[in-house]
């Protein structure tokens, strides 16, 4: 069974996230999807249920649109209250220790935008260094992110070519996923 923490500030407008998550109920994996912005829309975030819903999985997706080069603001709230001392690391904070951990993630842009000398500069697995330095840490299993480019409206796909990419990344999900199992 499969944990997916969701981190998309407006999710019912998302296409490509919510065609994702979609996508990954109707699929034949046992997974628990925990949508942060609708659990806590105040941003006061239950550690302990967050924590425990941890401990019941070992494989851990963390869904959500690839924001100013990094995570939208509740993710990196919630790794800060949740993976803390003697939980995520410390001396006895070995309770995530062999758990996967993936990256699953939507960049607006396009692939080329993310090179050297072009808009973006870098690409993006190198954005990628803190989530695998965290999944390190707490001495998970940090699997290569499954992502994909040209999401945003401003992309110049419509809606139905950014829902068929997005199914194709639901696909690899399920696949690794199911790998795993």
């Amino acid at each position: 069974m499969a944990l997916l923490i969701l981190a998309h500030p407006n999710f019912n407008k998302s296409i490509a996230n919510k065609t994702i998550v979609e996508r990954l109920q109707k699929s034949n994996l046992d997974i628990e999807i925990r949508n942060l912005h609708a659990l806590y829309p105040d941003f006061s975030i239950d550690v302990q249920a967050e924590q425990d819903a941890l401990l019941r999985h070992n494989t851990v997706v963390f869904q959500y649109p690839f924001y100013w080069y990094n995570m939208p603001a509740i993710l990196k709230q919630w790794f800060d209250y949740v993976f803390v001392h003697q939980f995520a690391y410390g001396l006895q904070g070995d309770k995530l220790k062999g758990k996967n951990f993936i990256p699953s993630f939507t960049v607006g842009a396009f692939e080329d935008q993310y090179r050297t000398l072009e808009k973006h500069h870098f690409r993006v697995l190198e954005f990628c260094k803190n989530l695998e330095q965290t999944a390190y840490f707490a001495q998970m299993n940090y699997i290569d992110p499954v992502y994909f480019h040209g999401t945003s409206g401003v992309s110049g796909y419509g809606e139905y070519e950014i829902k068929d990419r997005a199914e194709r990344h639901a696909e690899k999900l399920i696949a690794l996923l199911s790998e795993m199992q």
